[in-house]
């Protein structure tokens, strides 16, 4: 008696698709469309909603009157020293968060002497609120610019060391064992491993942080400012003039823009191996 033959097995085969492609390219003309969209169409809501007076305009202003107040402030308000200030703030507090952020997490992530040594200070002193330090921070170094770079430094700092040690914990033993294989000494591995390999990383964990130094700038600004963009938005609160403050707030964003996408091609033209690793 003869079995029957099992039924030919069916395959199901993946679709191709355009939008929800997984890693698989994207066309550029599609791309462009769909930033277009996701900037004008909120623009059209809040024009919409502003013009036809849905919320009054002293909260919602229309963004025409935004762009008038904008460059009023930059003709009569001299807005642009104001710019320049908080850009040097945090610019200052930036710099001294990478100094002592990257160092810190490179160390953690090498060594598990260090990491258990920094951790849980790191892991601690992160959950406290910067703001619960500006008190003690005007206490230690008075109201002048050094207490602004300090409260932009604390904002990021800890976040620097503890991206920066996971991007080295994910590096594969594989290459450190190899590199101790052809003799590497200790500091061999460390310094031609380890930093090269992590460096993709490190410079992604700084283009990222960076938003959040402009974050704390408010915060930092609010410590007897004069100037800056965080001043000017509290100073515009005060007087309930919204539009003031939400070209402020614009502005503040289209600088990041700005700054996030010169990062981005400034760390391609250094790393592009990486760049062609991601893709």
């Amino acid at each position: 008696m003869t079995t029957p033959e099992p039924a030919p097995r069916e395959y199901s085969y993946l679709k191709p698709s355009v939008f929800w492609s997984i890693r698989q390219g994207f066309p550029r003309w599609l791309s462009l469309l769909l930033v277009g969209l996701a900037l004008i169409v909120p623009l059209l809501l809040w024009m919409a909603i502003s013009s036809l007076k849905l919320v009054p305009p002293m909260f919602l202003p229309t963004p025409a009157s935004v762009i008038d107040a904008g460059i009023k402030m930059f003709t009569d308000e001299n807005l642009i020293v104001d710019v320049l200030a908080s850009s040097t703030r945090v610019l200052a507090g930036f710099v001294v968060a990478g100094i002592i952020g990257v160092p810190i997490g490179l160390a953690m992530g090498t060594f598990y002497s260090l990491d258990s040594l920094f951790a849980p200070i790191v892991g601690t002193v992160r959950y406290m609120p910067v703001t619960a330090f500006v008190p003690l921070i005007v206490i230690w170094l008075g109201l002048e610019e050094p207490s602004k770079i300090l409260i932009i430094m604390l904002g990021v700092v800890l976040y620097n060391a503890i991206m920066v040690a996971d991007a080295v914990k994910f590096i594969p033993n594989e290459m450190i064992n190899v590199a101790y294989t052809l003799g590497a000494t200790r500091r061999d591995v460390v310094f031609k491993v380890i930093i090269p390999a992590a460096f993709p990383s490190v410079l992604d964990t700084l283009r990222v942080n960076i938003s959040g130094a402009w974050n704390f700038l408010v915060i930092a600004e609010l410590v007897a400012s004069q100037n800056g963009l965080g001043f000017k938005i509290i100073q515009a609160q005060r007087f309930l003039q919204t539009d003031k403050v939400l070209f402020c707030i614009a502005l503040i964003g289209i600088i990041g823009l700005v700054i996030d996408y010169g990062l981005k091609w400034s760390f391609q033209q250094l790393t592009p191996w990486a760049d062609q690793i991601r893709h």
